[in-house]
Parts: C-alpha cells; sequence; structure tokens
C-alpha cells in the first residue's frame, strides 16, 4: 500500500517544493514507484518535474471537483519512476469553489479510496501551497504524514507551532493518525551562527524527528527548476544533488519495515497550541 507524505510549512521560500521534486526524483533512482501530486496552485512541482503547466489540461483540479478521475490525469515524467498528478492555473478558484461543498476537507482523500491503483505505488508524495487553507487541510486529510522543511530562522518557530496546531485540528476532526514524518533542515549556511543556535532549539524539542540529513544553499539546486529537471537529472555531482541523494536514503531508513511491537503514530495530547516536547512517531 502507497504510504502518503505530505511536504507542508505555510512560510513560503523553504526549499518545499525543492524537496518535493528531488525526493521523489530520488526515491524513483533508488528503484521506488512514486507518485507526486502538486497540490500548489502555482504549480512549480508539474514544471519542476518536467511538465510545461501551461499546456496541462487535465489536472488535480479536475479531481477535487469531481470532474475526473484520479487514475486519468496521471501522467509520465522524464524522470525513472516518478509519475505526477499535475496542477495548473485553475486550482487557484479550488478553494472557493470548495467552500459550500459537501466533504471538501476529504476530497483527496475520495478520490484516494475510489482509486485502488494507488496502491501500486511505493509513496504518494504531496506539495501544497505555501498557507494552510483548504488544499492543505485536503492533502492533510488523506496523508499519513507530514514532512517538514524549514529554514534556520527564528520566526520559523513560530510558523512551526503554527503548523502543529493544524495537524492537531486535522488529528482530531478528520485524520486521527496524521503524525509528523520528520522536519528538514533548508537552505542551510552553516557558517552563520544563528543557524546552529536554531537547529540546536528545534532538536531539543523534536529529538529524533529531524533529520540528520541538512540541505544546503546551492546554486545549481536554485536553476534546475528552470530547465524542468531534479537536481538529479541536471547537476548528479553538485552538493546540492549530494543533499538529496542522502535525505531519500535517510528517509527510506526510517520507513524500513519495523516489527509490529514498536511503537505506533503519535498519540500525543499535548494542547494543539504548542509544540510537544517529544514527538514519537
Amino acid at each position: 500500500m502507497a504510504k502518503r507524505i505530505v511536504i507542508a510549512n505555510q512560510k513560503g521560500g523553504v526549499a518545499k517544493t525543492t524537496t518535493a521534486v528531488n525526493l521523489a526524483a530520488y526515491l524513483g533512482h533508488f528503484r521506488k514507484n512514486v507518485v507526486l501530486i502538486d497540490l500548489d496552485p502555482q504549480a512549480n512541482a508539474t514544471s519542476g518535474i518536467g511538465l510545461d503547466k501551461t499546456k496541462v489540461e487535465k489536472s488535480i483540479y479536475d479531481v477535487l471537483i469531481g470532474s475526473s478521475d484520479l487514475s486519468a490525469v496521471i501522467t509520465e515524467t522524464a524522470a525513472p519512476g516518478v509519475k505526477v498528478v499535475p496542477a495548473n492555473l485553475a486550482l487557484v478558484g479550488a478553494e472557493i469553489e470548495l467552500v459550500n461543498a459537501s466533504r471538501r476537507e476529504s476530497r483527496l482523500l475520495d478520490s484516494f479510496n475510489k482509486n485502488d491503483s494507488i496502491n501500486q505505488y511505493d509513496f504518494v508524495i504531496i506539495d501544497t501551497p505555501p498557507s494552510l487553507g483548504l488544499l492543505t487541510i485536503n492533502a492533510f486529510t488523506a496523508a499519513e504524514s507530514v514532512l517538514i522543511p524549514m529554514q534556520c530562522e527564528y520566526y520559523a518557530l513560530e510558523g512551526l507551532a503554527q503548523l502543529y496546531k493544524t495537524i492537531q485540528l486535522v488529528r482530531q476532526t478528520s485524520n486521527p493518525s496524521l503524525h509528523i514524518e520528520g522536519l528538514l533542515f533548508s537552505m542551510v549556511d552553516p557558517r552563520a551562527n544563528l543557524t546552529m543556535q536554531v537547529m540546536n532549539e528545534v532538536k531539543k524539542i523534536l529529538k529524533n524527528k529531524v533529520y540528520e540529513t541538512v540541505i544546503p544553499r546551492n546554486i545549481r539546486l536554485a536553476e534546475a527548476p528552470s530547465f524542468g529537471k531534479s537536481i538529479l537529472a541536471y547537476d548528479k555531482s553538485s552538493k546540492g544533488a549530494d543533499a538529496y541523494e542522502r535525505l531519500a536514503k535517510e528517509f527510506l531508513a526510517r520507513n524500513a519495515p519495523i516489527p509490529s511491537s514498536e511503537s505506533g503514530p503519535f498519540q500525543s495530547q499535548q494542547p494543539a497550541a504548542t509544540i510537544p516536547q517529544e514527538v514519537q512517531s
């Protein structure tokens, strides 16, 4: 059965889409079958994996409003092992159109439930917009876990608390098994004292939920999307490529099968407005 992971952070510019595209590409490289779902109206994951978003006719928008089946929208990409459910500009109006719709927060989940073929894949990776609106709530409702890219800034800690509050709300209302997959430090400049201070502070709170791999600031990572390529296809010898390769390996190690006696999804009863002192998987 496919594991569904949301890449989310309500703050923009944290390498969220870069992580979604490149994690998917490296998982495909490691012989996993992946579907990348672009749930962001900017459609950057769509163009970043090699599709022309201006020429996309059927998109995730059509799935959410019920005019198209998910299986009919899944599209091949040039990245081995990776398919995409693309986005286009039509998705801008989805949140408004769904306001009064039935099961508006569960449209993506319903599309999964209607398509058993989604379970032929190993992973479903969902890229989300930089907000905590209805599109992101749909992703949280349909997923098992949330991977959070985060820059090493103090304001990011406040955003992390807000994101956790939203995750807790979804757990209480529509998806009790949703948990934090992990936190990934992105766009890291190790020369800055603030970087290490924030990293150490977050590690005190989230402990082993923080990925050992960090993603550095890297010009090749910034260039790759303009060519419609993952960093693996664009420059596999770059520092950015090395970082995402290590991330994919760590991700797979964390998702290796575990004995049934191990602990299940995090079931904390911490207040929703605060970040828990310890997050378990």
